[in-house]
This record gives C-alpha cells, sequence and structure tokens, in this order.
C-alpha cells in the first residue's frame, strides 16, 4: 500500500513578469527538501492550476519532479466532465508521479452516485494511487461518509484530502482505517494529527517547514507536551496564511524571503500591505 504521510507541500506556482518562473519552482523544492517534508504536491490548488494551461502544467510537473529527487510527487488534476479528467489521468500513467489528487467535479453539482462514478472512473483509469480532495467550498458538493467509505472499496484509492468540515467524518474515516486521512485544513492540523490522521498537505508550511515537520513528528512520537508547544507557536502564521485568499499570504512571505516574485495571475491578487507586513514580522 501507498503511504501518503507526514507533511506535504502543495507547492506555489512562482511567477516572473507573466511567465512561470522555473528557476525559483525548482529553488523552493530542493529548499523543502532540506526541511524534511514527506512529499509535494503539484499543480494543487495552491499552485493556481486554473490559470495554467496544459503546456504550463506540464512544464511545472517536469519542474518539481526533476527537483524533488527521491521524495514524492502527487499531481493534482481536476475538472467536471469527468472524460476529460480521464483522458488527463491516463497522460500522467507513465509519469514517475507518487499518485494523483483529485477533486469532486465542481460548479454542477452533482448528485452522490454522480460523485461515486466519477471518482470510480478515474481510479479505473489510474495506474497510480489515487488520493480523493474531499472541498466542498470551492467544488459546491460534499463527498459524504458513505460515498467515500465505498470509494474506499476500490483498490487504487487509498487516501483523501479532508477539507470537509466535519469533524464526526474525520473521524469515522480514521476509525474505518482503509483510507489514510490527510488533513487539508491547516488549522484542524494538531488535532487531526492527534487523533490519527496520517498527516497533512498544508499550505502554511511553506513558511517555517522544519517546524511543522517537528510538530508532526512529536506527535507521531507521543511527546505531546513538545507539540503542542510547536503548534501553539505555529497557530497564529497559519491563520495568517489564510487570512486572505489562498495562495497570496503564502506567496507575499515568500517573496519577503527572496525566495520568489510576489506575482499571481488574475484574477487572484497580491495581499494588502498590513497583512504582507505581519507576514515578513512572522517569517523574519
Amino acid at each position: 500500500m501507498s503511504s501518503f504521510s507526514g507533511i506535504w507541500i502543495p507547492l506555489v506556482t512562482p511567477f516572473n513578469q507573466g511567465a512561470v518562473d522555473h528557476e525559483a519552482l525548482d529553488a523552493l523544492v530542493r529548499h523543502y527538501a532540506h526541511a524534511g517534508v514527506a512529499g509535494f504536491v503539484a499543480l494543487g490548488t495552491t499552485g493556481e492550476p486554473a490559470a495554467l494551461d496544459d503546456r504550463e502544467q506540464d512544464a511545472v510537473l517536469a519542474t518539481v519532479l526533476a527537483a524533488a529527487g527521491m521524495l514524492p510527487v502527487v499531481a493534482g488534476v481536476s475538472g467536471n466532465h469527468t472524460a476529460s479528467v480521464r483522458e488527463r489521468i491516463e497522460a500522467l500513467n507513465d509519469a514517475p508521479i507518487a499518485g494523483v489528487l483529485a477533486a469532486a467535479p465542481y460548479y454542477i453539482r452533482p448528485s452522490q452516485a454522480g460523485v461515486i462514478g466519477h471518482f470510480a472512473a478515474l481510479a479505473d483509469a489510474s495506474r497510480k494511487p489515487v488520493i480523493l480532495y474531499d472541498i466542498p467550498a470551492r467544488t459546491g458538493v460534499r463527498l459524504e461518509l458513505a460515498t467515500l467509505l465505498e470509494l474506499a472499496g476500490h483498490e487504487r484509492i487509498v487516501a483523501v484530502k479532508d477539507c470537509g468540515g466535519s469533524l464526526d467524518k474525520t473521524l469515522a474515516l480514521i476509525l474505518d482505517g482503509r483510507l489514510q486521512v490527510l488533513c487539508g485544513e491547516d488549522i484542524e492540523m494538531f488535532g487531526a494529527l492527534c487523533a490519527g490522521a496520517s498527516g497533512a498537505i498544508a499550505a502554511s508550511a511553506h513558511l517555517l517547514p522544519a517546524r511543522f515537520v517537528a510538530m508532526a513528528q512529536a506527535v507521531r512520537e507521543e511527546r505531546l507536551g513538545d507539540a503542542r508547544a510547536l503548534w501553539h507557536g505555529l497557530v497564529p502564521l497559519v491563520r495568517a496564511a489564510f487570512a486572505e485568499p489562498n495562495p497570496g499570504p503564502v506567496k507575499a512571505a515568500l517573496a519577503q524571503r527572496g525566495l520568489i516574485r510576489n506575482e499571481l495571475r488574475a484574477p487572484m491578487t497580491v495581499v494588502s500591505a498590513e497583512l504582507e507586513a505581519m507576514l515578513g514580522r512572522m517569517v523574519a
């Protein structure tokens, strides 16, 4: 069984005067590898994939894979046309990725039967492990517990990125044990890890990544006092990282450290001057 555990970075996509900045992306991946993260998600929500064309998405994934070395890379896929997403997954089958992260079909709000059919079709097409992405705030459709438990029976569906907003559902998935649960709501990370989640895909871990890694390791080793102290120190940073739309705050903080340019593609905008200054003080 594939293992998706620990702290994963859902990488931003750096830009430079409108173009993808592959040099900065390469440097970012190598920087986080040295911080001890478990792996990377390329082309996840934080990577602004909706603003990248197909050629750019392929190039971003290639850069991440080349820089990641032995660390696993998961590729984000999304869409509300099942056949098109299947084609994208089939195209990724020969890539050296650890898996694919697939969200529910957005905007059209299908029934749960439609959701099951969509994910089953994607998993049937994939030769890589599939991570379900439960994020109803963005897709408009919730993955109900019964749906997730049914999908857990598919041999290639192995994990869920949990942004579902239901503690009961999170605990039920952990207790069921067939899907690895990766927390996707950063502020819920500590509680989820203590409850038995396998890890987190955390945008805020772009900032002070070694501390997030140390916190998760302390939880694994049942050093709860150490883990709690580290987490309490990280909470203000996590809140600031989502005070304005993601990935604006993360990009602003990384730019202040000279790692990327503070640039996003429309309709995303840079953060306010007030938040930028706050983030600068936190990561200095």
